[in-house]
């Protein structure tokens, strides 16, 4: 019989090496504190805020931990690839992927322009393609890694005025569940995760009305906080999770 594995969350991602994407506020953020809390030297990836993401490193080194900012937009294949060179030259592995870049600009179908669509598609679904596809030749020199997408219940169940948004989480969940299927074998894990409202710059912008209206849609009655959704983050990208991939998992307070 294969021996038993006893893993336990403090410092498990210790020797590891983890990527997260758009991680220079709200769940990402919360999310590279989360791994670097772990254990694991964390990269935080930025495009708009450099400063932003220097703060991520600080708030990280503050705690004893490891981390370094590193900029670069998702959407760009080229640049993504630069990327993840100059980190594998640096760290010599990745261990963790965590694809949480994403943006928003929701209208209804009507009205929606096609470069607003592609702009959400490109960093939403392409950006996550990209890292993939530069840290799969990677991942299966090692047999082993962790990918985790960021997705979004408006993937699962649609919502009005997000059809490029909802489009692009739900495509992920299809990435997800087809990266998965081709990396077990490796012993790589691919999993998505989505988030239900969660309490965020974006949601704070929400009318008082809107956020009145989601709340009360919330079987729980409260929206979430960025640490709702790393802590489960932080599960998967560990060993206590090494026989799940290719799942969706919901964190939204019973929403979906």
């Amino acid at each position: 019989m294969e021996e038993e594995k006893t893993v336990t969350a403090d410092k498990e991602l210790a020797g590891k090496v983890a990527l997260v994407t758009g991680a220079s506020r709200g769940i990402g953020k919360a999310i590279a504190l989360a791994l670097a809390k772990r254990g694991a030297a964390v990269l935080v990836n930025y495009n708009g805020s450099r400063e932003r993401a220097l703060e991520v490193v600080a708030q990280i080194e503050a705690a004893g931990g490891q981390g370094e900012a590193v900029g670069c937009d998702v959407s760009d294949f080229t640049g993504c690839g630069r990327m993840v060179e100059e980190i594998i030259a640096k760290y010599a592995h990745v261990d963790i992927l965590v694809n949480n870049a994403g943006v928003a600009r929701d209208n209804l179908v009507a009205r929606m322009s096609e470069e607003d669509y592609d702009y959400v598609l490109n960093t939403n679904l392409k950006g996550a393609f990209h890292t993939i596809r530069h840290l799969t030749r990677q991942f299966l020199k090692q047999k082993r890694g962790k990918i985790i997408n960021i997705s979004s219940v408006s993937g699962v169940v649609g919502n009005a005025g997000q059809a490029n948004y909802a489009a692009s989480k739900a495509g992920l969940i299809g990435l997800t569940k087809s990266v998965a299927k081709e990396l077990a074998g490796r012993n790589i894990c691919v999993n998505a995760v989505a988030p239900g409202f969660i309490e965020t710059e974006m949601t704070l912008e929400m009318p008082e009305k809107a956020r009145e209206g989601a709340v009360a849609s919330i079987p729980m009655g409260r929206m979430g906080s960025p640490a709702d959704v790393a802590e489960l983050v932080a599960f998967l990208a560990g060993g206590r999770s090494d026989y799940i991939t290719g799942q969706v998992i919901c964190v939204d307070g019973g929403l979906v």
